[in-house]
Parts: C-alpha cells; sequence; structure tokens
C-alpha cells in the first residue's frame, strides 16, 4: 500500500515562500509520476506540477515561475518549493502519485495560507 505524508504547510505573507514535503512509503518517488494538486477553498481541486519518473517538470500556468517540484530519490521524498506566494495560492496542498496519468495514491494534504 502506499502512503504519502505531506508537510510544510502554513502561514505565509504575500511574496514569502515556503517548501511543501511529500515522503513516500509502498512505492518510490523516482519509479512513478509524482504530483502536486490544489484545491482552495469552493473551488475544484487542480494539478499544480508533476515530476515524471525522467525527471521531466511541468506546471500549471498561474505558477510558472514561482514554483518548482523536485524530488530526493535517497530520501524517497518530493518537494515543492513556493517563492512569491499570492493570496490566490491559498488552498490545501496535496501530494499523489500518478499512475497512466492519473492521481492513483493521495496524501492526506496540508494547508497554505497567504495573508495579503
Amino acid at each position: 500500500q502506499v502512503q504519502l505524508v505531506e508537510s510544510g504547510g502554513g502561514l505565509v505573507q504575500a511574496g514569502g515562500s515556503l517548501k511543501l514535503s511529500c515522503v513516500a512509503s509502498g512505492s518510490t518517488v523516482s519509479g512513478r509520476a509524482m504530483a502536486w494538486y490544489r484545491q482552495a477553498p469552493g473551488k475544484q481541486r487542480e494539478l499544480v506540477a508533476v515530476i515524471t519518473s525522467s525527471g521531466s517538470t511541468d506546471y500549471t500556468d498561474s505558477v510558472k515561475g514561482r514554483f518548482s517540484i523536485s524530488r530526493d530519490d535517497a530520501k524517497n521524498t518530493v518537494y515543492l518549493l513556493m517563492n512569491s506566494l499570492k493570496p490566490e495560492d491559498t488552498a490545501v496542498y496535496y501530494c499523489a502519485q500518478r499512475r497512466f496519468g492519473a492521481p492513483r495514491y493521495w496524501g492526506q494534504g496540508t494547508q497554505v495560507s497567504v495573508s495579503s
């Protein structure tokens, strides 16, 4: 059974930075595509960033140039570095392992709140 545990969320002022972590067990982060999603109140969950098994990355347009997804294979951990945070980045952020292009396993989520 794959388990994903996120951490690193919190309250930050606009323009600040946070780094989210997602520790995986039961599967390697290097063997599958890993992703970060977010869900703001009253909105659908959206894909924020993806890192493939080969290390390629992709981002939703609203975070390009500000967010960076990476992984540490030795720690079996995926990260999301978020810079220049905006109030509209406020959401619960979820780590997911993707299989066949879709999220298969989810973490419990971590709250990110950005004050103006």
